[in-house]
């Protein structure tokens, strides 16, 4: 076991829709192990998400050198983590893989505040394939948006691009510089057969339609007027559930918000600024801060944080430097 004692380890795990990876840190805060598998949303595919979570952490033992001991704590990020019945499942599951002697399950919403700042208080907006938003207040009120959330991620941006089009082509609406930029994307002479090849009987939708949303954002900031719009609004929408998440825990005045995900990491900041620019009509103090971490980071944090650890600015530079480089996150 690489010269590190199984009760000084601990194991964050984030469980998303798109993959899902595990961690394992010392106690002094140095990773010593990673692992990563397919998506393991609890609601799409039950069976094939216990299954991935489970190899991904059996990844990660191999990589660090872990045995079958159980380590000191391990916290669950996951996707699907949502009513009651989700955590007992999961909490089940944990117990029965006997990972570690401490085990926590949480929202990813959560995992990602707690990964976007030092103190894991605040606001976290988390917009990636989909979306969550979770608060923390200092007197340990938590909340996240889960089914409560309207406003989505790149999917759902997705969506509405295409519908931009389909308006603009039909004449409802002006002209965009949407128009041949999705239709490059996807390869196609014109916006029927686009709408055909994604709406036809014997037809399937690409397995990856978030991927658009990258469009819509370059598009809006070359400037077009209508793929701007669609950010603004979508952006103060998800303003609107950030304030009823702070609401939430009775977080006022000077807090943190922070932002992560595929789609607030985009170099436009239309997206964001419109977001920002809806809390601080109603909290003008409230600061920003972009996530650099991914969402296992705060696993990691909470898992340590349930050992018994007290998370320090030292130790948060320890996992900033340990852990692994881009490529394991890459989707």
């Amino acid at each position: 076991m690489s010269g590190v004692a199984a009760n000084d380890l601990v194991l964050g795990i984030d469980a998303g829709n798109t993959k899902t990876i595990a961690l394992i840190a010392d106690t002094s805060g140095t990773v010593r192990g990673y692992g990563r598998a397919g998506p393991s949303n609890i609601y799409v595919q039950p069976q094939q998400a216990l299954r991935h979570l489970e190899d991904a952490v059996a990844a990660a033992k191999t990589n660090a050198g872990v045995g079958h001991e159980p380590l000191r704590a391990v916290t669950l990020s996951a996707t699907g983590a949502d009513w009651p019945e989700d955590f007992t499942l999961l909490e089940g599951e944990l117990r029965r893989w006997n990972w570690a002697k401490r085990q926590q399950v949480v929202n990813d919403a959560v995992g990602a505040l707690r990964a976007g700042s030092l103190d894991g208080l605040g606001v976290a907006v988390a917009c990636g394939t989909s979306a969550g938003i979770a608060a923390c207040s200092a007197d340990g009120r938590v909340w996240h948006s889960s089914y409560w959330q309207e406003p989505e991620g790149a999917e759902e941006l997705a969506r509405l691009a295409l519908r931009a089009v389909y308006r603009a082509e039909l004449g409802i609406d002006p002209p965009t510089q949407l128009t041949n930029r999705v239709l490059a994307h996807f390869e196609m002479p014109s916006v029927e057969a686009l709408l055909h090849s994604l709406t036809g009987r014997t037809q399937t939708v690409p397995a990856h339609l978030g991927r658009l949303a990258r469009v819509l954002l370059d598009t809006a900031a070359a400037g077009d007027p209508t793929s701007f719009r669609l950010l603004q609004k979508h952006g103060a929408a998800l303003g609107d559930y950030a304030l009823a998440a702070a609401g939430k825990v009775g977080l006022s005045g000077d807090y943190l918000l922070t932002t992560s995900g595929g789609v607030m990491r985009h170099p436009s900041p239309v997206l964001r600024e419109a977001l920002m620019a809806r809390v601080r009509e109603n909290s003008p103090d409230v600061r920003w801060q972009a996530s650099h971490h991914e969402p296992v980071f705060g696993a990691l944090l909470l898992a340590l944080e349930l050992a018994g650890g007290v998370i320090s600015p030292a130790l948060f530079g320890r996992l900033e430097e340990t852990c692994p480089d881009d490529s394991l996150f890459l989707t």
